[in-house]
């Protein structure tokens, strides 16, 4: 316990010997319970004690806490001790208050007034003690309290810098208990602490200004001239220049690192000046790399290494200098075959970065033969698996096939745990840089063999696209088939994929004795039996086919088809399957049965599953960009594996696929409009019914984001992210709902409104299994919007989980009227890319309005007093959906407004009213909704006394009909 020996409390140290004394647990209960008592009985009973005994006891009690007692007194005589002078008391009552007062205890009031005191107090140790306390508590109400005192500390001229180093550790605390704090007029002032003369200020005071750029980057923009000046006296001096600061001969690699970070929140400097220091502190950094080491301690080493990666992550942040991104990659380069297995994880892990980057691309390349060695010898997995990933990242069109066979090869001794993400990957870069077809399917082939057990569906669902669409694969791809399918060991997905390319085009190859129809039919039905039921639904699919394209053998298969085990089959699935296809092709004409097993058309234009699969499953290992999207033709045409059955008897199928792997599931548990497609093998081949989002992903499709320069989701001419506004126009008939969804995140929305205030919780999904960082929300507000609602923003963390999902609540408060919506900014970071969204955010003015109940007289006589032009605001529109009475009532309740009953004399007419509230005002609004079912068109009038508000109304609610 701290200051028994120095402040002899003899009585503290006899007791303490005491417990250790005890030679059962029983007696040391029983020392304590009697130690308890009398301190419970010097509290109560005796009102003179002095500061000495109230900290002698107090400290006893805290021995006894520590023991793993409960201690349910003596807190009001621990909070006395903050208000002595002495510095030991003091000491004890902040210890006590930490380690055993709550932050909802009753106390907490008093508590923080007694540090308040000791902040304005001219005693550093005295200040010390208190921001101690506080940063241990770290409460949100010690933060609310406190943020004007603490911050006035950090900047004050008379503050000593020790006490300066607690403040900023204190406030940062704070603002991650707070992250919404507001410190006033303190937080500009801040950043000039980045040129403090002392060492630690700076040190702490990088971490606070790196926390408070994350939360409002714009504000603090003026850091970053400032580390960069600090950060290039760093670099430039020795370590004898810092030398309190300067950790094996490298000085301050601690503030080094902060700071290389805290500019990894900006783009390049603007200012040429500062760019230009800032490539030299780069190119300083790099060239100190190449330096023999001034020590053989691995701190030495540990410690140039940390800055130097750091450096190397700021150079891809900013991606525009070519020369320093091919040092960097040159750099790295001589570490893939250092000793230490940390350091050769970390360059293939940062290579991967470079590969991506237009300027580094060529340069990584060069290393390809030192990467493949990697991955054949690596001891370590988890290096094994950067290996993968960077030869992923550095293949482009004329290393394609060297590093699929490369990785080919490994795949066939590769580690359990990684097989599946090679697969994947292996038939992405055949897809994606196949020039020869034949070789795309011999390489999918080749995976189905080595590794079929971690090819997943969508790879094979993937080639029998490609075929299907591609006339000069088909033969080829169908003899392939047939020869893989003579292993005597033949995998399952080998046999989904034989069944069903023999039964689009067997007859390419039947004119050949050794592939003849039955040749093939028997084949095919050797495996049968080995198979699981969904195969052999397939396989029965493909044996119908083959009575159409074969003729000659329709015994044979409708022999198996009418067999006991087919037609009393215990799966449902296979009897069906079996009796209707018999019956098919035992009734059918000739021409019926043509036309119902025709060949699959071709698949239309969609995008690929495979790299959506990839990237739900290991998003950092995807590059978001490459040289080779300016390069190469576009990818082989991607197709949805689609054909939906038709007529009041549909043929049956068999379903063979969860929902997509597209990211389409609902991580907010919002309801969402559409459903996840299925996949199906039927008749007809593999289908998908229902509709509700892309299954598959395109892999040259779609806005590339770069690493370092950011993406913006693609912006139309108005600077929103293009494809929400279909989800946006979906609020103004309801208040939930999905908002946005990519491929990284989903956005949904909870709202609720009372007259004119309302609370927007805005629900983000990382829909990734990697976290998210240096993510941040704003809301700006076009035109006059600014003085027509106001938004109160609760801040979010800057670090998102994978897989999680996190709550941001908004106040949204109507002044007056307004006819725009406020825009939410999302930015964040993604595998080392910048994202940026901007939505608009579902605030719109009928939100505001309350339904209003009126009879006709009331109505019509309100609805005349509305006669001026500028009151009234009309529109006669085509229906763009079924004019159905009930669905438009919902509509209509759903917008805002009422629906009032038997006041039009027109029963298939709609009368609304209801009232907006605003600040310091009401207007009402009528509405008066005429459908004209014959010519499927509607007429919409809406009359207020205010012109603008009846325009703003009747736009809003036209698009709902």
């Amino acid at each position: 316990m701290p200051a028994v020996k120095g402040d002899g409390m003899r009585g503290l140290a006899v007791f303490i010997s005491d417990i250790r004394n005890c030679k059962s647990k029983e007696a040391e209960i029983k020392r304590i319970n009697k130690e308890l008592a009398n301190i419970r009985s010097k509290f109560k009973g005796d009102k003179t004690l002095d500061g000495y005994q109230k900290k002698k006891y107090v400290c006893k009690l805290l021995f006894i806490f520590l023991l793993g007692h409960d201690i349910d007194f003596g807190h009001m005589e621990a909070v006395n001790l903050l208000s002595s002078n002495k510095y030991t008391e003091k000491q004890i009552g902040y210890l006590f208050i930490s380690v055993l007062i709550s932050a909802s205890n009753d106390l907490m009031k008093l508590v923080i007034q007694c540090i308040r005191n000791d902040l304005v107090s001219r005693n550093p140790i005295h200040i010390t003690l208190a921001l101690q306390c506080v940063a241990n508590i770290g409460s949100r109400e010690m933060a609310e309290s406190l943020s004007i005192d603490i911050p006035s500390l950090l900047v004050s001229g008379d503050t000593i810098d020790s006490v300066k180093q607690s403040a900023a550790l204190t406030l940062l605390r704070l603002l991650r208990t707070a992250p919404d704090l507001q410190m006033g007029e303190w937080t500009s002032r801040i950043i000039h602490l980045l040129n403090d003369q002392h060492m630690g200020v700076v040190t702490s005071a990088a971490s606070l200004i790196e926390t408070l750029v994350k939360k409002n980057p714009e504000e603090y923009k003026g850091c970053v001239s400032l580390a960069v000046s600090r950060l290039s006296r760093i670099v430039t001096s020795s370590y004898t220049d810092l030398q309190d600061y300067t950790y094996y001969f490298v000085p301050a690699p601690w503030l080094s690192v902060k700071l290389l970070r805290l500019l990894q929140n900006y783009p390049p400097p603007e200012d040429p000046s500062v760019r230009t220091r800032l490539t030299e502190c780069l190119e300083t950094i790099l060239n100190k790399a190449q330096e023999p080491p001034k020590s053989k301690k691995v701190q030495h080493s540990n410690a140039k290494n940390a800055v130097l990666f750091e450096a190397i992550n700021l150079i891809i942040h900013m991606d525009s200098d070519p020369n320093l991104l091919v040092r960097a990659c040159n750099q790295l380069g001589q570490f893939l075959q250092h000793k230490e297995t940390n350091l050769r994880y970390l360059a293939l892990e940062s290579m991967c970065l470079l590969a991506t980057s237009e300027f580094s691309h060529e340069a990584v390349k060069k290393h390809q033969d030192t990467v493949i060695t990697a991955l054949k010898t690596e001891r370590d997995v988890s290096v094994r698996q950067r290996a993968v990933d960077l030869l992923y990242a550095m293949c482009d069109r004329t290393n394609a096939e060297e590093i699929v066979g490369e990785m080919l090869e490994y795949l066939e001794t590769a580690d359990y745990s990684i097989r599946e993400e090679m697969v994947l990957k292996v038939a992405i870069l055949a897809e994606k840089y196949a020039v020869d077809y034949t070789w795309y399917v011999d390489v999918i082939l080749n995976l189905i063999r080595i590794a079929g057990d971690y090819v997943s569906e969508e790879v094979w669902y993937r080639v029998i696209q490609i075929v299907i669409n591609r006339d000069d694969v088909q033969g080829y791809a169908a003899k392939t088939v047939f020869e893989a399918l003579q292993a005597p060991a033949c995998h399952e997905n080998m046999v989904k994929v034989g069944g069903y390319i023999l039964g689009e085009f067997g007859n390419l190859i039947a004119g050949d004795p050794r592939s003849s129809p039955i040749v093939q039919f028997q084949l095919l039905h050797s495996k049968y039996h080995l198979c699981s039921p969904s195969t052999r639904g397939l396989l029965l699919s493909t044996y119908i086919k083959f009575i159409n394209l074969f003729p000659e053998i329709k015994p044979q298969i409708q022999d198996v088809l009418g067999s006991k085990n087919n037609m009393k089959n215990p799966d449902v699935e296979l009897q069906q399957r079996s009796i209707e296809y018999l019956q098919l092709s035992s009734k059918a004409t000739a021409d019926v049965l043509a036309t119902v097993l025709e060949e699959m058309p071709p698949f239309p234009e969609r995008e690929s599953s495979i790299l959506a699969k990839l990237k739900k499953k290991k998003p950092s290992s995807v590059p978001e960009n490459s040289t080779e999207t300016t390069k190469e033709p576009k990818a082989m045409p991607a197709a949805q594996i689609n054909s939906d059955s038709t007529g009041s008897n549909p043929q049956p199928s068999l379903q063979i696929s969860s929902p997509s792997s597209s990211g389409s599931a609902d991580l907010l548990g919002l309801d969402m409009d559409g459903t996840a497609p299925s996949i199906n093998a039927g008749v007809g081949g593999i289908s998908s019914g229902g509709g509700g989002g892309d299954l598959l992903v395109d892999i040259l499709g779609g806005p590339i984001p770069s690493v370092g320069g950011g993406t913006t989701n693609g912006l139309d001419a108005s600077g929103l992210t293009v494809g929400a506004e279909e989800n946006f126009q979906k609020f103004v008939c309801k208040v939930n709902g999905v908002l946005f969804e990519n491929d990284l995140l989903q956005i949904g929305v909870k709202a609720e409104y009372r007259q004119n205030l309302g609370r927007v919780g805005l629900f983000y999904g990382n829909k990734t299994s990697f976290q998210f960082t240096q993510l941040t929300t704003s809301i700006s507000c076009p035109g006059q919007l600014s003085s027509q609602i106001s938004i109160q923003e609760k801040e979010i963390d800057p670090v998102m989980e994978g897989g999680a999902q996190v709550q941001q609540m908004y106040k949204v408060e109507c002044i007056s009227e307004f006819t725009q919506s406020p825009i939410l900014n999302i930015s964040f970071t993604y595998s080392g890319a910048n994202q940026k969204l901007h939505l608009k955010l579902p605030v719109l003015l009928n939100r505001f309005m309350e339904p209003t109940e009126m009879n006709a007289d009331s109505f019509f006589t309100r609805w005349k007093a509305l006669c001026q032009p500028e009151q009234e605001c009309q529109k006669i529109f085509k229906a763009t959906s079924p004019q159905d009475t009930e669905a438009s009532k919902v509509k209509i309740l759903g917008f805002g407004s009422s629906v009032l009953e038997n006041v039009d004399p027109n029963p298939d007419n709609f009368v609304s009213a209801g009232i907006i509230h605003t600040r310091n005002a009401q207007t009402g609004v009528l509405i008066r909704l005429e459908p004209n079912k014959q010519v499927q068109m509607y007429r919409l009038t809406v009359r207020s006394t205010k012109g603008e508000v009846a325009k703003t109304i009747c736009e809003l609610l036209e698009t709902q009909f």
